[in-house]
């Protein structure tokens, strides 16, 4: 296995030298270093266990991580996809039809079951040129390769290659019009299906002074955020990856377009996650209480019931409600209606769509705290509540000195847990409404049910201008940081209820 990593990478390395990819092929040669000591060493041979789980900790978590650091503090997305010099490269290829053009006839010939062509062109003065394989040169009529089969005058063949008709010429079209035949300084391209035409470069850039020059309109364009722009403010297409600095950062904190999106959708992110975790806590353990009942007949029969929502595939369950709460057709508002009650814009009101969600999530979430609740309960002793009520404490007080303190004691931290999972709960705000209604004048693609992770998708991929994967990164880092937080809050809390559990 060594020896075929070990090939693998020489093999990589060559390719990486070649195309002077300098960083990537210092990582492969150490990282190659390493596991080759690692896995012949006798010294390290502890690690031999510890790598391969290092390596795809690094690979599928710290790499994404600084990955999206890194791309927050860029303009990475539509129209910035490529680096620099690529999109030199790009506008360098980029040619146009002159008015005072040369237009040359022509006759392409093809290998017979290949993809080899041969084009002759004759000029506007007679001159005849071949092309084979994109490569032109200048010929006379009596070239040996030129074959007239029956002397008609007309060439049939050239070498191995065969005419083609006016319905073979229509099939290879679309190849035919990609080629491009080198002449002089400029280019040789079809121009319609009779002839090719002389086109010229547009663009040529000047490295000593770091601009495009536009030759056919004499206009220079500089590199300026991105974008090789003109003094006029006109901007060339594709733009490149470049820094920004913190600009993405900034844009979320103060440019209005962005500013008020964000704050909204942040708001109800919290408020989305308060709301789910303590309307799913509370009834999970309203029934929790009523199930650990002795005295309750078919408590098997409720249990099983009651866990239906969670065992059936959240998405489905989801789509379900999306149709059940469809304004027009559901069923929910065609029993409303039956009522004598207005139906309800479940579907296109804010209001009504935040309220359809937290009891969708409720729906499915209540069973799960529902089962640990149950647990929670089942671990605490009987001679604490015939103490309390002995000294005469009430059901609630019983409940509120003895039960709720130590399920917090075995619960607290899934709290805190489902807390950080609905605040990253994609699914459910997708599939019922895809983060909608929209939000009235925002500039971006933000919707009044939009969490941050979902208004991140929103950006990355659905944005009217095009995915603007830095903005998204940035709003990614945010969500990161929030997440942080509130594990290292998980921790600590957790700490502190080992001590309350210790004390009682």
């Amino acid at each position: 296995m060594l020896s075929i990593l070990d090939a693998l990478a020489v093999w990589s390395a060559t390719i990486l030298f070649t195309e002077h990819k300098y960083i990537f092929l210092t990582v492969l040669i150490v990282v190659t270093a390493i596991i080759n000591f690692v896995y012949l060493s006798e010294k390290a041979y502890p690690l031999r266990y510890i790598l391969p789980g290092t390596f795809f900790m690094i690979l599928l978590v710290v790499y994404p991580i600084f990955y999206t650091v890194y791309v927050s503090f860029t303009n990475y997305g539509t129209g910035h996809i490529l680096t620099k010099e690529q999109v030199i490269e790009q506008l360098e290829n980029r040619y146009y039809l002159p008015e005072d053009t040369q237009d040359f006839s022509y006759q392409a010939f093809k290998l017979p079951d290949q993809s080899e062509y041969a084009i002759l062109l004759e000029g506007e003065q007679a001159n005849l040129y071949l092309a084979i394989n994109q490569q032109l040169e200048e010929i006379t009529t009596n070239d040996p390769r030129l074959i007239d089969n029956d002397g008609d005058g007309n060439i049939e063949q050239i070498g191995d290659y065969e005419l083609l008709s006016r319905g073979e010429l229509l099939k290879n079209l679309s190849t035919l019009q990609n080629l491009e035949l080198p002449f002089n300084d400029n280019i040789l391209r079809m121009k319609s299906l009779a002839a090719f035409s002389l086109y010229r470069q547009q663009y040529e850039y000047n490295g000593t002074e770091d601009k495009i020059l536009d030759l056919k309109n004499n206009i220079s364009y500089f590199p300026s955020e991105g974008s090789f722009t003109s003094d006029t403010g006109d901007e060339l297409l594709p733009g490149f990856r470049t820094f920004l600095g913190w600009e993405n950062y900034l844009t979320l904190l103060t440019d209005d377009r962005v500013q008020g999106p964000f704050l909204r959708v942040f708001l109800w992110t919290f408020e989305w996650a308060i709301l789910s975790v303590l309307t799913t806590f509370a009834l999970g353990l309203f029934m929790a209480i009523l199930l650990n009942d002795d005295s309750l007949r078919f408590r098997k029969l409720y249990r099983v019931l009651l866990i239906l929502p969670y065992a059936l595939p959240a998405f489905i369950s989801v789509l379900i409600w999306r149709g059940l709460l469809n304004t027009e057709v559901g069923v929910v508002n065609q029993i409303l209606e039956a009522l004598s009650i207005d139906a309800i814009p479940w579907l296109q009101s804010i209001f009504w769509s935040r309220f359809a969600l937290v009891m969708i999530n409720l729906w499915l979430g209540f069973p799960y705290m529902m089962l640990i609740s149950l647990g929670s309960l089942q671990s605490i002793p009987d001679d604490l509540y015939e103490a309390a009520a002995i000294d005469g404490a009430t059901g609630w007080q019983r409940f509120k000195t003895i039960t709720l303190p130590l399920i917090l004691v075995s619960i607290g931290p899934l709290l805190i847990s489902s807390f950080a999972f609905n605040f990253n709960n994609f699914n459910v705000i997708y599939l019922f409404n895809e983060g909608g209604p929209p939000i009235v004048g925002a500039q971006t693609p933000a919707g009044g049910t939009d969490i941050l992770i979902s208004y991140t998708y929103r950006l990355s991929f659905e944005s009217g201008r095009g995915a603007d994967f830095g903005l998204a990164s940035a709003v990614s880092i945010v969500i990161f940081m929030i997440t942080a937080v509130i594990t290292w809050f998980n921790f600590k809390y957790t700490g502190a209820l080992e001590e309350v559990k210790e004390n009682v």
